[in-house]
């Protein structure tokens, strides 16, 4: 014992043990530091994704409601624009086009009735032409005029009568015929209302209308001067 205790200076025995097996010893709280800190870092990187997913999300939502919201608005002021275009395309097209329609079927109503009463004028107008011309023409009335008072001219003579009845009888005949006759009333010595036509200023003129005429009246003309 006296031996060890001077080899040891006095110091209490130390029990050494070779350095490989210190070191040895000592590895495994590094493992376990190592592992127990690998099994925190995918606690942090498991808290650090939740919480940037999480931004994302809350980013994207905002998103997704600004984006709705300007649809929404995109989608009103397209309304308004087609509400007002359709207003004021109804009220500049539309009813202008369909007044200048209205208008014009109004004057081809009032042109296609226009023509039609002026073909029903005319063929009123044919009628009446065909009519006249069927129908025997009707002489104008002949006027009858007595003589009070000489003239100094020539008259045919158609018939001489004692009453001047007979002779105003006579010449309402030939007026009816179209004839304007002349009575003379007896004058002188003549005692007889002489009925005449036309009037001459000369005794040739008269005796050649008298020869033409009776065709007409017959033989008994002749020519006197009153």
């Amino acid at each position: 014992m006296a031996d060890q205790d001077e080899d040891n200076f006095g110091l209490p025995d130390i029990e050494y043990k070779p350095l490989e097996e210190k070191e040895t010893s000592s590895t495994p709280p590094i493992e376990e530091e190592s592992a127990q800190t690998d099994e925190e870092q995918p606690s942090e990187t498991h808290s650090s994704t939740s919480s940037s997913s999480s931004t994302s999300t809350y980013y994207e939502e905002e998103e997704e409601e600004e984006s709705s919201s300007s649809g929404l608005v995109i989608a009103i002021v397209v309304g308004l624009v087609i509400l007002v275009g359709g207003f004021l395309a109804y009220k500049f097209v539309w009813l202008p086009k369909k007044a200048q329609q209205e208008l014009a079927a109004k004057q081809k109503e009032e042109e296609k009735k226009a023509a039609e009463e002026q073909q029903a004028k005319l063929a009123e107008e044919e009628r009446l032409r065909k009519e006249a011309e069927a129908k025997p023409a009707t002489p104008a009335e002949g006027t009858i005029e007595t003589l009070n008072e000489r003239t100094g001219k020539f008259y045919i003579v158609v018939s001489s009568s004692v009453d001047g009845d007979l002779a105003m009888d006579k010449a309402k005949k030939l007026s009816a015929t179209g004839t304007s006759t002349k009575i003379i009333p007896p004058f002188g010595k003549w005692k007889y209302y002489r009925l005449c036509i036309g009037s001459f200023d000369s005794f040739e003129s008269a005796q050649s209308s008298a020869d033409a005429s009776k065709a007409t009246y017959g033989d008994a003309l002749w020519v006197m001067k009153y």
